[in-house]
């Protein structure tokens, strides 16, 4: 029985990575690993400051400065706290989510400071205030199962009750690890890699209400 949605962030309801991979991109080609958005984009999408630091320490030969995600992500707060936007139909969705009765959350591999800029950017502060969980919350971040296994524990509902909203492999692989279905929001392509990880990709966020609908029929 389908009882609780977890929401990645990132992607999925807030149009923010091209926003915090374009500063990774900054900060990298100025530490001397020339870098443009798209490329962090393509390397670090749904991946957490902490997690990023042995690979750029292994391209750039040398240990960052024990501040570097510190202060990387006060950066990115600001930045997001003036340039975040919702995805379109996503902001829709999560209130036709709460409207069918559905419990719901929000897990992301973000940190709290920048999901507080995010949503206040948006003006869903209130909306999603004790919903959100963060990689700094658990042990590890996605791909590991941990935080989605944490907002499932907050809600007091088995994994098999819920469906995951993502948009990242490391987020699929987090939602298939923790025994949880996955559906995966993907605007362009066809989805085909998130399909292989073990999720159902959907092009708009306007279909999410019904798929959900059709997910609970069927598990009724």
């Amino acid at each position: 029985m389908l009882r609780l949605v977890i929401f990645d962030c990132d992607g999925v309801l807030v149009d923010s990575e091209s926003v915090s991979n374009r500063i990774i991109a900054e900060d990298l080609t100025a530490r001397g690993w020339p870098m443009h958005t798209a490329e962090a984009t393509r390397r670090f999408v749904g991946t957490t400051l902490p997690d990023m630091r042995p690979t750029i320490e292994a391209r750039l030969g040398a240990a960052l400065p024990a501040n570097w995600a510190a202060a990387l992500r006060q950066r990115i707060v600001a930045a997001l706290a003036v340039e975040a936007t919702a995805i379109p139909g996503a902001l829709a969705a999560l209130r036709s989510v709460q409207a069918m009765g559905l419990a719901w959350r929000i897990a992301s591999n973000s940190s709290h400071a920048e999901m507080a800029a995010k949503f206040a950017r948006l003006g869903i502060a209130e909306l999603v205030a004790g919903r959100v969980h963060s990689f700094t919350d658990v042990a590890r971040g996605k791909p590991a199962p941990d935080l989605f296994l944490a907002a499932a524990a907050a809600e007091g509902v088995s994994p098999t009750d819920c469906v995951v909203v993502e948009d990242s492999p490391p987020g699929v692989a987090a939602a298939v690890a923790a025994g949880m279905a996955c559906l995966a929001y993907v605007p362009q392509g066809d989805g085909a890699a998130l399909r292989a990880a073990g999720a159902m990709p959907f092009a708009a966020m306007a279909e999410l209400p019904d798929l959900l609908i059709a997910r609970r029929r069927r598990a009724a």
